[in-house]
């Protein structure tokens, strides 16, 4: 039997580490661990510029892979996004293109790439599913990202249609867990507010939530979404997209989720919210219909079992985490 070589890229980031964490701990032949004569290769920036072609194509001569997983992108939360348009969109749309097209020279056998949510269109009928992603604008706090990740969708298709290549699309909701970015300046709601509220704590001061608190949000916890593509890269071979979430009517709300994250650091002290500050989109809830009729059931971790779960990890690993520049007080 040929050795099958996974090849993920962005391997070091919260996806890539979570799927190293199920791929280390789950056993060997089960549904989502490793096979036999299987080996995982979770690669990060520092092995390669994905932007250069010429990088890339090291990566893959270095290591020869047979499937990827391809996770690496340039991210950001909400005010990155909406600063950064023209750079979120050639950045991204160069690692795209790059690892697409070095898959399609080097013969890999499937490619599944991670979207997002924030490629569906800003006004469009709700729940999402996957029939939606091109049929209207995509919210305009971050255009240039959600354009560049909805063009896998095309390419996946184009490559699929010119020269046959299995390459697909997993399109997850908002995630989170161990290895999360917890940089203040740069990271989504959870690891942001996680960060913010542990030190509020440690310094004693008020933990403010920028906006309203009212937007609803689905979660999924990084070692449920692991699960997830393990499942694709063994058992899905279609190149339509599948949504990965938990169900539409799992929703959190930012209030619900401070008011979480507040009991999960056992912070004591003031707390209340910025209204003067941006909200974002109000709901973009995601059906994931789909995948429970593919997968035939899957049991999600609990939310507040999976935040609490985080919230351990930063507190235990602060000093390694990715907090980026922390002003002392």
């Amino acid at each position: 039997m040929s050795e099958k070589i996974v090849l993920v890229t962005g391997g070091t980031g919260l996806v890539g580490q979570a799927i190293k964490h199920i791929i280390d701990t789950e056993p060997e032949g089960s549904r989502f661990g490793k096979q036999p004569g299987e080996k995982w290769i979770f690669a990060g920036s520092a092995e390669g510029d994905l932007k250069d072609i010429t990088q890339t194509r090291a990566l893959f001569e270095k290591y020869k892979p047979t499937q990827v997983i391809h996770l690496a992108a340039i991210v950001g939360g909400l005010f990155k996004n909406m600063k950064y348009k023209l750079t979120f969109l050639r950045d991204n749309f160069l690692i795209n293109d790059n690892v697409l097209h070095v898959s399609y020279e080097f013969k890999v056998k499937k490619v599944i790439s991670c979207l997002s949510t924030c490629v569906f269109p800003d006004k469009v009928e709700y729940p999402l599913d996957e029939n939606k992603i091109h049929s209207g604008p995509p919210h305009d706090s971050n255009f240039g990202y959600a354009h560049a990740k909805r063009m896998v969708d095309v390419q996946n298709h184009a490559y699929k249609e010119e020269f046959g290549c299995n390459f697909t699309s997993a399109i997850p909701t908002n995630v989170f867990g161990p290895h999360d970015n917890f940089d203040l300046e740069d990271s989504h709601v959870i690891p942001g507010l996680i960060h913010k509220c542990y030190l509020a704590k440690k310094n004693n001061t008020p933990f403010v939530v920028a906006g309203t608190g009212k937007p609803l949000r689905q979660f999924i916890y990084s070692y449920d979404l692991a699960k997830l593509f393990i499942w694709m890269l063994k058992e899905y071979d279609d190149v339509e997209p599948v949504i990965l979430s938990v169900g539409e009517d799992e929703e959190v709300s930012i209030k619900d989720l401070a008011d979480s994250i507040v009991k999960a650091v056992g912070f004591k002290g003031q707390y209340n919210f910025d209204t003067s500050r941006a909200d974002g989109q109000f709901r973009k809830p995601a059906s994931n219909k789909k995948l429970l009729n593919l997968i035939g059931g899957f049991e999600f971790t609990p939310f507040n079992e999976a935040l609490d779960q985080t919230v351990k990890w930063f507190v235990d690993n602060y000093d390694k985490a990715r907090i980026g520049q922390v002003k002392s007080s």
